[in-house]
């Protein structure tokens, strides 16, 4: 009894969250928000598979339990993650949740599925095959300390300003951080430094999103450019069939 009272005393309701996300219907609207934009309440009712109505009152619970964060333009509703440690919190929930064994209804959904881990977006930085293989190698040619206080070398540093990546001169975000791959099951690269490459990578051209997914598609030029400077091979890119069953 006494280690119970202990436990209420600390003034944390762990449970609390816990109940947010033990609802399907979250659970998933949380999973399609970890690309990091905003999405309508409509588009993720049709999404999740359920009335609008329904979506209302689980997106409400969301928005109420401080996971989800709203804005209003007109007559649109918006929703998007709190914070980044919102995300973190459900890339490594999802990495340790097992995964449902349904095959796709569909071609299409099998492609959607093989694209996403392939390569996608986490929030705001490399995730899937190609995230793993981009920060294995910078671990590899010593631009990160990859250990259990994972940091940017110096020379990893220069690397980057060589690429012309600018980092944030002062942010309460940690330059490098382990985030959990939930498909491939081990850390990928986080933090400032794997949102500025991420940006990187997209406004140079080297990847580009895949329709409305979160999915990723490495370009011809982000081949060379990866294998120029990272020393990655065109395995990284995922084939052209799963580009197009994607979309």
């Amino acid at each position: 009894m006494d280690h119970q009272r202990e436990g209420r005393d600390i003034g944390v309701d762990l449970a609390a969250v816990a109940r947010l996300l033990a609802d399907r219907t979250r659970a998933d609207f949380c999973l399609a928000l970890l690309d990091g934009r905003a999405w309508t309440a409509t588009e993720l009712a049709r999404r999740a598979g359920v009335a609008a109505s329904s979506a209302t009152e689980h997106l409400n619970v969301l928005v109420r339990g401080g996971l989800l964060v709203e804005e209003r333009h007109g007559r649109h509703r918006y929703l998007r993650m709190t914070d980044p440690r919102v995300l973190a919190l459900i890339e490594s929930l999802a990495a340790l949740a097992p995964h449902r064994t349904a095959e796709p209804r569909s071609l299409s959904g099998s492609g959607r599925r093989r694209a996403l881990a392939r390569a996608r977006l986490c929030y705001d930085h490399l995730a899937g095959e190609l995230g793993l293989a981009v920060t294995d190698s910078m671990a590899d040619r010593g631009l990160l300390a990859w250990g259990s206080d994972p940091s940017l070398t110096a020379q990893g540093a220069a690397w980057l300003d060589d690429l012309g990546i600018a980092l944030p001169e002062a942010s309460r975000r940690p330059l490098v951080r382990a985030c959990l791959d939930w498909t491939e099951r081990r850390p990928h690269l986080g933090g400032a430094v794997g949102a500025a490459l991420c940006g990187h990578a997209l406004a140079a051209g080297w990847v580009t999103r895949i329709g409305t997914t979160r999915a990723l598609a490495v370009t011809e030029l982000g081949s060379e450019a990866l294998r120029d400077h990272i020393g990655l091979s065109a395995a990284t890119e995922p084939p052209s069939h799963d580009r197009r069953q994607a979309r």
